[in-house]
């Protein structure tokens, strides 16, 4: 048990790399809500289409989104229920601790562009 636990703990943080890209967590959020096809994302997410394109494959291909082909288009939805369920608990957990969070020194706050007022 005391060996399988390093692996454990190694399978998790490859989880949590799922979720630790702003581009990829953008997507992510922006599928809680409905299913989408790309131009959808990329609507919501600000993201180029190639951008969101590779991001998406490296979501589907560590199993947290799911391609299905509607006609034409692909449509992307989360994989399951829980990742919903996680970046929600993320929410709530962070509306508790967001000071500590954004006071933090040891992680850099990702950049983010403002937005543009039209």
């Amino acid at each position: 048990m005391l060996t399988a636990q390093p692996q454990a703990i190694a399978l998790k943080a490859k989880l949590f790399y799922g979720f630790s890209d702003t581009s990829r967590l953008s997507i992510l959020e922006a599928l809680r809500e409905k299913p989408l096809n790309v131009g959808e994302i990329v609507e919501q997410t600000g993201l180029s289409q190639s951008n969101a394109s590779n991001h998406l494959s490296c979501l589907r291909d560590c199993g947290l989104v799911i391609r299905e082909q509607q006609g034409r288009f692909a449509v992307y939805q989360l994989s399951d229920p829980r990742v919903g369920e996680l970046l929600e608990t993320a929410d709530i957990l962070l509306s508790d601790v967001a000071r500590g969070v954004y006071e933090c020194t040891r992680y850099e706050l990702p950049e983010v562009e403002p937005d543009v007022i039209e």
